[in-house]
């Protein structure tokens, strides 16, 4: 006989409150599925929403016992489909999102469907949090003059935006100035469960922005995808997951006095980089889990991109409930989400024994030491009572023993700034912080003159509750301003340092520092005169802008002289046990919550914008923000031929730890890239450039700053950074852009190589548009990170992989060779392999076998159909026409 879902379905009593129905997992173990309680948390959310959205169609009978029946070491083969509950994305992907489907809309049109059928079918919010950049720090004022600027800047895609609230019936936009989508998302969006219909269910969502696991500090299943991959999932296909492995994480131990979370995270983030969990789900346990207060879970979940994990899940218990009482949740919501999750048997933090897990790990809590990560890898965890050493020998010419009246000296702090959603969504870290501030300036010590501080935390509540216990005042004191509510330096946008600083750092050609309280350092991302970027908890970043040095000793130096010429030391303004105690009460008043998100910062900048009408966008000629994007060009009903690639070129030869910065900048655009020599030639002076980000929805400035980044090595051109290649065969040294454009006029397809963790870094549609649109047929690495895997092949880019051991550099690969891909495109399917044929300028040839990682079946479905964006639309015109006929009939 056939399971229904409703087979499962159970009342679900909640007290005081109105009864619901829920899909019962139990239900599920008595009848055979497998031994659900014995399931990961992760999984039994993922299997609730394939029971619940069981149709017989795109959710099968075969994919719930798939699922029900997961193994810890089976083998990954089977993907089922997850419909999830919703999306978010902030304004980097998700202007360029909507310039898709605005461009899909017109497509739809010509084929003869309506524009508005183009319309999403679960709730989208877009939170405008990327566009704010650090121009003015340090002062009162700061914060409403960057909002202006940003607003100047930005007016064009923000109408773009208004449009998009008025023709997207199920798009919610989140004006700039809210806060950060993470930060936003844990406060306001997520509810832990939803009721409609008279069910109640889990939360879940797919973000476009690799950090969006914070939000499984609190129990709600969630990972970051493409933009791509997320339209997909907006206009009605489900998310389509091979069966993840699922590491168990024990936390033991108690951590000693002192320790911040972010102590904690960065020693997580290097044990579990190590233990290789790319591409995995992680899910904490133990008793040291258990005693976590839930700001500290999100903060160690945020940075799952950073050890490689999809998921980063922490069960719901009263610590999650407490949190969200103070995040201003009801006492229903409160109330639903308890009886559910204990009717599910899943409340609570399991225990040892409870769970089967795919490897279990342990880590001690009281073993972590204050710890800061860097230069360039947020893996790189230092002591740091070893940061001293480290960066005396990262940089020899550092000498803190040299009198400092001569200038800057190599390893300088010049930037410290208290930043990014992973810490400053942690109340005890931003308190803690605030308080150090106190205490310095009661002894008279000031931020050191040559360090630009700043402050952009990542939702007003941070400001309230900081004003509340009377310590923004004192960072203010500090330089640690306000300046923005947004993603501001964690991802570039940390805006100019003075002149006469930049200087002295380009004729001293300085290694300088910054210290800040982010989750990414990777090279040039926080500003591309900073080689050295530490990330730390905020009160360090408050030390340390103090001190002005990197290569500083808190335990045996004073970090400055007092209001009385007394050595001031960080052990004399670290804050008490009982300092803690005394303001945490200012940060969980729910009112600051429900107060502050009723109304967005300087709403009449908002209100004055224009707001076009209609279902259809009309395009202004000219405009050098917002281009109709060109990926429907020509796209017919008929699936593509694909062809072969024969007699390719290598575009670039790259190494091991290509970060998505490097294949597509974030930050500010250099008058003198091709983007900016592009943006100059119609007419935009430099300093009205934006940045790359704020480009994203015109794919003529998008397209030159693929493998744009200043620090880009391409190994065919031996000893230089940027975007440069040789040209073949003539042998030219040129740009990437300028390589590529020729290679398209004479017909030649293009190969990229690299090495490990190709991709790694922050999730970006365009690292993968990029090439696409310059004509890359192949990316062919060592390893590639999971969300920029998918986006390659979402964009019909296909990645192949090298066995265990070769690489391009094993191979010997120069860049002058020619290469063919034995096999047809037409017919690749999950795990192919593929013969490359080298064709050397001597005469030689070697084949190197090849892996196609195409993963699962829907993937084969969207690179055989060109892409994502393609197959999406095809789809909706197929359901167009069953829902035409049906009415006919």
């Amino acid at each position: 006989m056939t399971f229904k879902p409703a087979d499962a379905l159970r009342p679900l009593p909640i007290d005081g409150y109105t009864e619901s129905q829920f899909y019962s997992l139990g239900v599920l173990e008595e009848l055979g599925f497998g031994n659900i309680s014995r399931l990961p948390h992760s999984i039994r959310i993922i299997l609730e929403s394939v029971l619940r959205n069981l149709d017989g169609v795109s959710v099968q009978e075969h994919h719930l016992r798939q699922l029900a029946g997961w193994k810890p070491n089976a083998e990954r083969t089977d993907e089922v489909p997850f419909v999830v509950s919703r999306i978010v994305a902030p304004d980097s992907s998700g202007v360029p999102l909507l310039a898709d489907l605005a461009a899909m809309r017109e497509a739809a049109a010509r084929l003869g469907m309506e524009a508005a059928d183009i319309e999403p079918t679960v709730l989208v919010d877009l939170v405008v949090d990327h566009s704010i950049s650090v121009e003015y720090a340090g002062t009162a004022g700061a914060l409403r003059a960057n909002m202006e600027v940003e607003y100047q800047r930005n007016a064009e895609r923000y109408s773009f935006l208004k449009w998009a609230a008025n023709a997207f019936k199920s798009f919610r936009i989140f004006a700039p100035g809210t806060g950060i989508i993470h930060q936003v998302n844990l406060e306001w969006l997520a509810r832990g469960v939803h009721q409609k219909h008279g069910v109640t269910y889990f939360d879940s969502l797919v973000g476009t922005d690799s950090h969006t696991p914070m939000i499984n500090g609190i129990g709600v299943v969630g990972w970051g995808v493409g933009g791509i991959e997320a339209e997909a999932a907006m206009l009605g296909q489900p998310i389509y997951l091979v069966i993840p492995d699922v590491i168990g994480v024990e936390l033991t131990g108690t951590p000693a006095p002192g320790i911040m979370a972010t102590d904690i995270v960065l020693t997580v983030v290097e044990a579990l980089r190590a233990k290789k969990v790319v591409g995995k789900f992680v899910e904490f346990f133990g008793d040291g889990a258990a005693q976590l207060q839930a700001p500290d879970r999100a903060t160690i979940a945020n940075m799952a991109p950073e050890y490689g994990a999809t998921v980063a899940f922490f069960g719901v218990d009263d610590h999650t409930l407490d949190y969200l009482k103070s995040v201003g949740r009801t006492n229903a919501e409160i109330a639903a989400l308890k009886s559910y999750f204990q009717a599910q048997n899943m409340f609570g933090v399991p225990e040892r024994g409870q769970i089967d897990y795919t490897e279990t790990i342990s880590l001690d809590l009281g073993a972590v030491v204050p710890s800061v990560a860097g230069p360039s890898r947020p893996q790189d965890r230092i002591a740091l009572s070893k940061l001293k050493e480290k960066v005396r020998e990262l940089l020899p010419e550092a000498d803190s023993d040299t009198p400092r009246h001569l200038g800057l000296h190599h390893g300088d702090v010049v930037l410290a700034a208290i930043t990014s959603c992973t810490n400053t969504s942690n109340s005890r870290l931003m308190l803690a912080a605030g308080l150090i501030a106190k205490k310095a300036v009661q002894k008279g010590l000031k931020s050191a003159p040559h360090v630009k501080t700043s402050f952009t935390p990542g939702s007003r509540v941070v400001s309230a509750y900081l004003r509340a216990a009377g310590l923004e005042q004192y960072l203010d004191a500090l330089g640690f301003n306000a300046a923005g509510y947004g993603c501001a330096t964690c991802m570039g946008n940390s805006g100019p340092l003075a002149p006469e600083i930049l200087d002295q750092i380009k004729d001293g050609n300085l290694t300088v520092a910054a210290v800040l309280s982010g989750n990414r350092n990777f090279e040039a991302r926080i500003h591309q005169a900073i080689k050295a970027n530490f990330l730390m908890s905020p009160a360090l970043v408050v030390a340390f802008a103090i001190a002005g040095r990197s290569d500083f000793d808190p335990a045996s130096e004073p970090l400055g002289k007092g209001a009385h010429g007394e050595d001031v030391y960080l052990s004399d303004i670290w804050p008490t046990a009982a300092e803690m105690a005394e303001v945490t009460p200012f940060a969980q008043d729910p009112h600051n919550v429900i107060s502050l998100y009723a109304r967005t910062a300087e709403e009449h900048l908002w209100d004055a914008l224009p707001a076009p009408q209609g279902d259809v966008f009309t395009w202004t000629e000219g405009s050098t923000y917002l281009k109709r994007p060109p990926f429907f060009d020509g796209v017919t009903l008929d699936i593509p031929q694909a062809g072969e690639i024969r007699g390719a070129r290598a575009l670039a030869i790259l190494g091991d730890s290509v970060t998505t910065d490097h294949i597509n900048p974030g930050g500010a655009i250099p008058p003198d890239s091709e983007s900016g020599k592009f943006l100059i030639s119609l007419g935009v002076e430099p300093r009205d450039f934006n940045s790359y980000i704020s480009r994203r929805a015109n794919d003529r400035v998008m397209v030159r700053s693929s493998f744009a980044h200043v620090r880009l090595r391409n190994q065919m051109v031996a000893g230089a950074e940027g975007s440069l290649t040789l040209h073949q065969p003539d042998g030219q040294r040129m740009s990437i852009f300028e390589a590529a454009t020729k290679y398209t006029a004479e017909n030649v397809p293009m190969i990229v190589f690299a090495g490990e963790e190709y991709g790694n870094g922050s999730s970006r549609d365009w690292a993968a548009k990029g090439p696409k649109l310059l004509g890359v047929r192949a990316v062919i690495a060592r390893s590639f990170e999971r969300i920029h895997r998918s986006n390659l092949v979402g964009m019909g880019i296909l990645p192949l992989e090298f066995p265990e051991g070769e690489s391009a550099q094993s191979l010997n690969l120069v860049g002058d060779e020619l290469f063919d891909l034995l096999g047809s495109l037409e017919t690749v399917s999950v795990g192919q392999t593929f013969d490359l044929v080298v064709h050397r300028r001597n005469g030689e040839t070697l084949i190197a076998r090849l892996r196609a990682r195409i993963d699962s079946a829907i993937e084969e479905t969207y690179f055989k159909h060109g892409g994502v964006l393609p197959y999406v639309l095809r789809d909706r015109y197929t359901r167009h026409l069953e829902s035409t006929n049906l009415r006919a009939s």
